[in-house]
């Protein structure tokens, strides 16, 4: 080995040390949100937001009668999109416990959605698409005979979005017999 071969290797050893530190201390640096301790560190969050036209949005009409008062009140609530909801479904991991035949599901750890809600909905003397919404957002609110409680997490009601419920509501109610 000549004396210029030695010098390359002795000037790439130096160079290659705090090349390495440097790169060691800037990842380290930015991963503990630069510098800051963690309660003050910078987080990124994505969130996708859900257009919904009305042209696609309809709204389902409530009528009640009183026979008492002779009064009539109608409530108009907005209905999602059963194919976003469809999307909403297969992201948020419902087929993983739920056999749904509309989304070629098959799970079985909780109530067959076809079959199920309907059923459940009228023991709960609630309308379908309530009782769908409130078995997503509190789900030990009613549980199906025959399944336990606390299986169902308890997250959906604050990480999905009121469009993004309102579909997965509508696509379950669609689906629903």
């Amino acid at each position: 080995m000549s004396v210029g071969e030695i010098v390359a290797w002795v000037l790439f050893a130096l160079l290659l040390f705090p090349a390495g530190f440097a790169g060691w201390a800037i990842g380290h640096y930015t991963s503990l949100g630069g510098g800051k301790s963690s309660a003050g560190a910078t987080v990124t969050s994505t969130k996708t937001v859900t257009v919904t036209t009305a042209a696609a949005t309809t709204a389902a009409t409530t009528t009640t009668s009183s026979a008492t008062t002779g009064a009539t009140t109608t409530t108009a609530a907005a209905a999602g999109d059963p194919a976003l909801g469809k999307s909403v479904f297969a992201s948020s991991g419902c087929g993983n416990c739920h056999a749904f035949a509309p989304a070629g599901t098959s799970g079985a750890v909780g109530p067959d959605l076809v079959s199920a809600p309907s059923g459940d909905a009228q023991k709960a003397n609630m309308t379908l698409a309530a009782f769908v919404k409130q078995s997503i957002v509190d789900p030990n609110a009613y549980v199906s005979p025959g399944y336990p409680t606390g299986v169902m997490p308890q997250t959906y009601g604050s990480q999905l979005s009121k469009s993004q419920l309102a579909d997965l509501v509508a696509f379950i109610v669609q689906g629903a017999k």
